[in-house]
């Protein structure tokens, strides 16, 4: 299958960017801090867009506001007859960025590709080691097993060997972990002995240079003068991390920031009637669940999930939280948008006598106290961590169980919840490529239950079996019914309470211009201008 020239230039012609004659900044006001800027190192949305939207690239990319794969590092690509071997032609003159650490001597080329796929695969390449967390997204998504070889065949072309088919590998290789670093970078960094500075000085292709990071307070970019898309409208990009979204809000009507990520649903009527103001929404790929830990003293017992789950009153909760139509209730692991939804599968009436007495089944003593770990501010997942966390605290008090809720910052609760030292934690997903796979490989299959990026810790080899089949297989009706049959062993075992598929809100200044939202929950500022 060839990519035919003409898509390759419509694309080309969407990447590109009409300046004017005076670029203005554009202060974005986020919701947390990036985790650090080595993407391969980290799965959150909040790092995504901080580096791999702003300073990276990949082979390949999204149509803005779509999951239609589109190129951009590689301007087109061969695939085999027999779907194992994907080979890339390199769009030729993309420069990396110059800065005062970084003066690069050649373009991007087949080099770097392979450097930045070898990193992760290969055990014994130099920079393989050097990660402290190891490589969670790449291997979550089993590209070890799936990944013979990445071969340079030329300085424009790239092969990549797979050892089995892979459905949605194009879309795959077009998310934050498949980015695209300078070799020669790297090599200068680990010749000077400074490769920590990979992880905190990025260089990339991408539309912005980074500049400078004050933690916990600002990000600070640059328009790339070089490239390959044109210029960015916008010059500075400023992200201005504000963990409360009352606080972005009130920034945004102050016109310290053009954007607001992520305001409360109950507060878009309000911005829709501010004259200065207005609000994109979409439903996103995205849900909100509550992980429980399957390696835990009485969490491991099916009965106690259960028990949980029937006393939590979800209608309630989605409706606190996130306001009348701003949500759907959660019943699966991911939302009916996608390939597979199955929609025969129901939420349990609540039913605390119920529960109490599978509780008592289980063995499980009155005034047992649970941990729940939440997130501090509010983000497109959980626009009130807080309140939830409570909710579900005096549901469960009713049945006889204890919430110990603990509220942390967002990156300390990943890491601790990662490690397994949680009984419950709130967490949310968005989609990062429109397959099923990405929400279920993931967060729920065995390979990210070893690394911590499962949060229930949960392995079932039945389920494992169907969404390995469903990945490797062409026939969309076909996979669709793995997933179904998937989804029934997830709801059976309910290592998740799925809560709900919220809507995604943007807000900005009227004189925003060129924002895409997309569906996969990326914030990319490429065309975004302030007029």
């Amino acid at each position: 299958m060839k990519m035919l020239p003409l898509r390759a230039a419509i694309a080309a012609a969407l990447l590109s960017v009409a300046v004017g004659a005076s670029a203005k900044p554009l202060v974005v006001c986020t919701e947390a801090s990036p985790e650090g800027f080595d993407m391969v190192q980290y799965t959150t949305a909040v790092t995504g867009d901080a580096v791999s939207e702003t300073i990276f690239n990949r082979l390949v990319g999204f149509k803005p506001g779509t999951t239609e794969v589109i190129p951009a590092l590689a301007d087109s690509w061969d695939i085999s007859e027999d779907g194992l071997t994907y080979t890339f032609h390199l769009r030729k003159g993309v420069k990396f960025h110059t800065t005062d650490y970084f003066k690069p001597t050649r373009d991007m080329n087949a080099d770097d590709v392979v450097w930045s796929f070898q990193r992760q695969l290969d055990p014994k390449h130099p920079w393989h080691k050097l990660s402290s967390v190891g490589f969670p997204y790449f291997e979550s998504m089993g590209f070890k097993e799936l990944l013979k070889s990445v071969e340079k065949v030329d300085d424009n072309t790239v092969k990549f060997t797979l050892t089995r088919r892979e459905a949605p590998f194009l879309a795959d290789i077009a998310m934050a972990f498949s980015s695209i670093y300078s070799a020669e970078y790297a090599d200068q960094l680990l010749k000077a002995n400074k490769a920590g500075d990979l992880n905190s000085k990025p260089i990339g292709t991408g539309p912005f240079v980074f500049q400078r990071y004050a933690k916990d307070a600002q990000v600070r970019f640059k328009a790339n003068p070089d490239y390959f898309g044109g210029k960015p409208p916008a010059d500075p990009l400023i992200f201005a991390i504000t963990i409360d979204n009352n606080v972005r809000l009130q920034k945004l009507k102050a016109d310290e920031c053009q954007i607001a990520l992520y305001p409360k649903p109950d507060d878009v009527p309000s911005i829709k009637a501010d004259q200065n103001l207005k609000v994109d929404e979409l439903a996103a790929m995205t849900t909100s669940y509550t992980a429980m830990n399957t390696t835990r003293k009485y969490m491991s017992d099916v009965r106690v999930r259960k028990a949980i789950n029937i006393a939590f009153d979800k209608p309630t909760y989605v409706t606190s939280l996130y306001g009348k139509g701003n949500a759907v209730i959660g019943t699966v692991p991911y939302p009916p948008t996608l390939l597979g939804f199955n929609d025969k599968l129901k939420n349990p009436p609540r039913d605390l006598d119920k529960a109490r007495e599978l509780l008592k089944e289980a063995g499980v003593p009155e005034g047992t106290v649970l941990t729940l770990f939440t997130r501090n501010g509010g983000g497109p997942t959980n626009p009130n961590p807080l309140l939830g966390a409570q909710m579900m605290q005096s549901d469960l008090a009713q049945i006889g169980l204890k919430l110990d809720i603990r509220v942390m910052e967002w990156g300390e609760m990943l890491k601790r919840a990662k490690n397994g030292e949680h009984d419950l934690v709130s967490a949310g997903w968005a989609g990062d490529n429109g397959d099923p796979d990405n929400f279920l490989t993931p967060n729920l299959s065995c390979d990210a239950a070893k690394n911590g990026e499962n949060y229930a810790r949960w392995c079932n080899k039945e389920f494992q079996d169907l969404i390995d089949k469903a990945r490797g297989g062409t026939d969309p009706a076909a996979r669709a019914a793995l997933y179904e049959q998937a989804q029934e062993v997830f709801d059976k075992d309910q290592p998740w309470i799925p809560m709900a598929y919220p809507k995604m809100f943007t807000a900005m200044r009227k004189n925003v211009e060129g924002y895409h939202q997309s569906p996969l929950t990326t914030n990319n500022f490429a065309t975004t201008q302030v007029k």
